[in-house]
């Protein structure tokens, strides 16, 4: 239903991901909010057991956020089982031919770091990449940012969607696009901001006038 033919060739497209800083209530209220204003939510709880993440989903899809929004990092069971969009895979996941032989219908992400897992994650069926991170971020406290040169390399190499995740502010987002990406993925940028629904829209009108 979801599949990747939806986001080929669509650029600009603005992603939220979930930091797993924030209770349940909270998140369900800013997103509850601001989703209007967001191409895709991304529900990234690595300490989160399979059914509070299940219960988040639904309770999600309740307050009226689209199923449709809705991508779940590495449970593709919980994905299934609530028929969103689709799975966000990462290094870790199952192998993603595996996934889209067995999940059809699910939009299938995965993040990569390289050209090398570029290369796989086009190989092996990904209707989308995340690529970062770009710009120096607390959720990557320590680790170099890979930088707008190879964003651009990657962008040239891709043949399917690239997003740009990373330190990505809406003073840079003009640098992030004219390095190539379809669309940018925020975390704490919105989501932890004192006010996510003005930061929200600031995004949004900045992908909307570029």
């Amino acid at each position: 239903m979801y599949r990747g033919m939806e986001v080929r060739g669509i650029a600009k497209q603005l992603h939220v991901v979930s930091t797993g800083n924030q209770t349940t209530e909270h998140l369900l209220t800013i997103l509850s909010c601001i989703h209007p204003f967001i191409d895709v939510i991304h529900i990234r709880e690595k300490n989160r057991s399979a059914i509070e993440i299940y219960q988040l989903v639904t309770r999600l899809i309740d307050s009226g956020v689209p199923s449709s929004k809705i991508m779940i990092n590495d449970r593709l069971d919980i994905a299934q089982i609530t028929m969103v969009r689709g799975v966000q895979l990462a290094h870790h996941s199952l192998p993603l031919a595996v996934v889209k032989k067995n999940y059809p219908t699910l939009q299938i992400g995965k993040s990569i770091h390289s050209s090398q897992e570029l290369a796989e994650a086009e190989m092996q069926g990904a209707d989308y990449v995340m690529y970062g991170h770009i710009f120096p971020t607390n959720s990557k406290a320590g680790l170099p940012p890979t930088g707008l040169s190879k964003l651009r390399d990657i962008k040239k190499q891709s043949t399917i969607p690239v997003i740009a995740i990373g330190g990505i502010k809406p003073n840079n987002i003009r640098q992030v696009l004219n390095a190539g990406a379809d669309g940018i993925a925020v975390m704490s940028g919105i989501l932890e901001d004192k006010d996510p629904e003005t930061t929200v829209k600031r995004y949004k009108n900045m992908l909307s006038n570029l």
